[in-house]
């Protein structure tokens, strides 16, 4: 029922832009894997806004990576397989703890200045993890400072054209081989451009959700066009809801970072009272997943929208130095993060699953990579440990420029078209659309799921699909399109999903089930669904 393009067109009658490599998407994925591929190829980059508006921009806490003699790779991996449920690949975790390190080499060879203290990186702990090895820029403005680096690496890069403003609408492809895109420009003018290899670094899908730590831009894209053509869409059930977002009247849910808690800040419900010792030992340094669902608790048993942060143990200049950008979004609403507990609630933050690739980030489309948010590699399994997103983009980025590499050049391009039935677009706008989509994710597939409420969604969900076959022209129209196809992979492989683990809670199914479930959910297009394999956990 999901259409393999949303528009017609025919291929021989467009505009051809041909290059080496094409990178769909910024964010540090994209930046940094178009710079590791200009070494040796041309590069071509297509952003639907601009290089600097990406979720990595946002990403306040930091990189993880073993850097200090205290700590080593057999710690990260521990580490990391805890919080992944028993879903992480353990070939894909050896990859990142061993080779994350040289990537963050290769940040600064590129330019990113990371926080020092007396001479030395100055490293921090987050939720789950044994050792401190987070470094972190400008206190808790890491992924703004890694945005700025590359991006004025890349703009000087003379092998990387950069489209900024322009929408990657869907994949050519023919017998199982990506040739390239179809891309929209600005003017709304369609034209294909034709690469040796194509790479997603499109992000994730927090725009599903009604409250979310993602921009806008967060709308699922990547995920939906490499489902549509013919990729494995593995784990999608698994959504990280960040535990601590601001919550308070009148401001968008700003993230308050993992970091602060891991320098000492506390969870109290509205009564004050101090509570993550009821539900883990870690108390708030436990698993995301876990303070999420201990505060959503703690909400409803207190019948409020939200609990408190408290970090005022610190001193003002502590706090103020720290977390400059948290303390300075929160002052311009009249709270104080250093003499004030700050309100905060649960909001959609990353999805662990994604389009599924091997070592090298290659997916099950040849000569279609897929890198950072928008893949499912097997290191983060059923739940993200805390900061190790930014580790996996730059570590797969350069396994992906390393396949490219032993590519041989595409033949010619075969004469792929579309053309089927269109109706004109419903009359209820978008943005209207949008919203109702949004409410009901985050009502049937948030942090707490029921079968009853998966299958209520899941249903309302199908009968929008009649606007797959309407005639998309815009931006918003193709974005609601891919946000309604990644609801529908969400919805359906949580209710699949009859058990709890990670980032995935089923009020109906509340225990963790090794026995049945330690096994990946996949979806294809074509093939339907299938298990991914046990030996891949």
């Amino acid at each position: 029922m999901i259409p393999r393009y949303l528009v017609n067109f025919d291929l021989e009658k467009l505009p051809h832009v041909y290059t080496d490599v094409i990178v769909i998407g910024a964010g540090i994925a994209g930046l940094f894997t178009a710079l590791k591929a200009s070494e040796k190829h041309k590069v071509l980059m297509v952003t639907k806004k601009s290089l600097l508006d990406s979720n990595t921009r946002y990403a306040q806490g930091g990189i993880a990576a073993v850097i200090s003699d205290e700590d080593s790779p057999a710690y990260h991996r521990q580490d990391t397989l805890i919080a992944g449920a028993g879903l992480c690949s353990s070939a894909a975790v050896d990859v990142l703890v061993h080779e994350g390190p040289a990537g963050v080499t290769d940040l600064i060879r590129m330019g990113t200045e990371f926080d020092m203290e007396d001479g030395r990186f100055a490293l921090t702990k987050e939720g789950a993890h044994s050792q401190r090895r987070i470094l972190h820029a400008q206190g808790d403005a890491t992924g703004a400072e890694i945005v700025r680096a590359l991006s004025e690496k890349t703009k000087q890069e003379k092998n990387i054209e950069i489209w900024d403003d322009h929408f990657v609408i869907d994949l050519i492809t023919d017998e199982g081989t990506c040739y390239g895109a179809l891309v929209q420009r600005p003017d709304g003018q369609k034209v294909f451009v034709g690469a040796n290899a194509t790479i997603l670094c499109t992000g994730g899908a927090g725009q599903l959700f009604r409250y979310t730590t993602n921009p806008e831009i967060a709308t699922g894209d990547g995920i939906a066009i490499a489902y549509r053509a013919g990729a494995d869409i593995r784990d999608v059930e698994f959504i990280q809801f960040h535990p601590t977002a601001l919550c308070y009247p009148g401001a968008p849910r700003f993230l308050i970072s993992e970091a602060v808690r891991g320098e000492g800040a506390v969870l109290r419900n509205i009564k004050g009272e101090r509570f993550m010792e009821r539900y883990h030992p870690q108390l708030e340094l436990a698993p995301r997943d876990i303070v999420a669902r201990a505060i959503v608790s703690e909400m409803e048993e207190t019948k409020s929208t939200f609990v408190y942060i408290d970090f005022t143990h610190e001193s003002h200049e502590t706090v103020k130095n720290r977390f400059p950008t948290i303390y300075d979004f929160c002052l311009n609403y009249g709270l104080d993060l250093s003499s004030d507990w700050i309100p905060v609630a649960p909001a959609a933050h990353y999805m662990m699953g994604g389009v599924a690739t091997d070592l090298y980030g290659e997916t099950t489309v040849k000569r279609l990579f897929a890198c950072g948010e928008v893949s499912s590699t097997g290191v983060h399994g059923g739940n993200r440990l805390a900061s190790n997103s930014l580790s996996e983009a730059i570590v797969f980025g350069r396994r992906i420029v390393e396949r490219i590499d032993q590519l041989s050049p595409l033949e010619t391009v075969p004469p792929v078209r579309e053309q089927r039935p269109l109706k004109d677009n419903a009359i209820q706008p978008v943005v209207e659309k949008k919203l109702k989509l949004q409410k009901l994710m985050l009502r049937y597939a948030g942090l707490k799921r029921h079968a009853k409420g998966l299958a209520k969604g899941y249903e309302e969900l199908r009968r929008h699909l009649s606007f797959l076959d309407s005639c998309l022209s815009k931006r918003e129209e193709y974005e609601f399109a891919n946000l309604l196809i990644c609801g529908l992979l969400t919805t359906q492989a949580a209710l699949i999903r009859e058990e709890s683990r990670g980032g995935h809670y089923r009020e109906d199914f509340p225990e963790r089930d090794d026995l049945v479930w330690r096994k990946h959910t996949v979806f294809n297009r074509v093939n339907g669904i299938k298990e991914g394999r046990s030996d891949d956990v």
